[in-house]
């Protein structure tokens, strides 16, 4: 039993009213994938995230995306919060995110869109904690900045999604009691540092994502050169999480149950509600 910690199945490539990713959803199942994390990314698709998770028996967190800060406005912050304590029975609402810091794109890092993420940043960790929620973190070259906020505000944990640092950083994210987030980076060959990191750090640290559609595993990669002669790229989806469950237990030297395991019980660990939703579900 596999637990996929960060989908985006309301995605526009999951087709309208969310065919595609239905049947995704119905093969993952068919795979051995209990559940998937559905994050929001802007309060345009707080609703969708929502209806989505119930209508597929999954999980959803909540939160303005560092990618979104530049067309979100002050006002969503209150959204959020008014949709955090509007929710707050829901089992299936189980973190603030996707949240955090980008410093990748050029136009992020211009000094005052820094600064107004790290407003949108803050804010929600002040949310997270008010609700007593984990939260589910995008950390794209900010760690250092996301983490010295973090421990600023602390809110007991969540997920470092798409974690891809050092092993300094990794050991500062597990101080602050979160999970580390894997997925289809770690199944490329050339990432060596990240597959090290994969095959290293102490279990009890891991989950597994996909991001589908994003981030897709190296068999579903078709580089840019190939794509502009009119090759698409694969869909990647939660289908997709047992095979690279796979390959991580191959790069840790143990069996795949084993590691479907771990990284069940570490979702829990960092989502609790997950289990108090999987208790309440029919």
């Amino acid at each position: 039993m596999w637990i996929d910690t960060h989908c985006h199945l309301d995605a526009p490539e999951f087709g309208d009213a969310h065919v595609l990713a239905r049947q995704a959803r119905q093969l993952a199942r068919e795979r051995g994938v209990h559940c998937c994390v559905l994050p929001a990314v802007e309060v345009a698709n707080f609703r969708a995230v929502r209806e989505l998770a119930h209508a597929l028996g999954d999980a959803y967190a909540l939160g303005i995306h560092p990618l979104y800060v530049p067309r979100a406005h002050d006002e969503d912050l209150d959204r959020l919060d008014a949709e955090l304590q509007a929710h707050r029975g829901d089992p299936r609402l189980v973190a603030v995110g996707e949240i955090g810091l980008d410093f990748f794109v050029p136009a992020l890092c211009e000094p005052a869109m820094r600064e107004r993420q790290q407003h949108f940043y803050r804010a929600q960790l002040r949310l997270a904690r008010q609700h007593g929620l984990p939260v589910i973190l995008h950390v794209r070259r900010s760690t250092d900045a996301l983490l010295k906020h973090l421990r600023e505000l602390p809110t007991g944990g969540g997920i470092a999604h798409a974690f891809n640092g050092s092993t300094e950083q990794a050991q500062a994210f597990l101080a602050q009691g979160f999970k580390l987030g894997f997925g289809g980076a770690s199944t490329f060959d050339a990432a060596r540092r990240l597959r090290a990191l994969a095959a290293s750090l102490p279990a009890d640290a891991l989950v597994l994502e996909t991001d589908a559609p994003d981030m897709p595993p190296q068999w579903l990669y078709t580089p840019v050169a190939e794509r502009a002669q009119g090759r698409p790229q694969g869909l990647n989806t939660p289908a997709e999480l047992p095979r690279i469950g796979a390959e991580m237990a191959a790069l840790r030297g143990i069996a795949v149950d084993e590691l479907a395991a771990v990284t069940t019980a570490n979702a829990r660990a960092a989502l609790p509600r997950l289990q108090a939703m999987e208790d309440t579900s029919p």
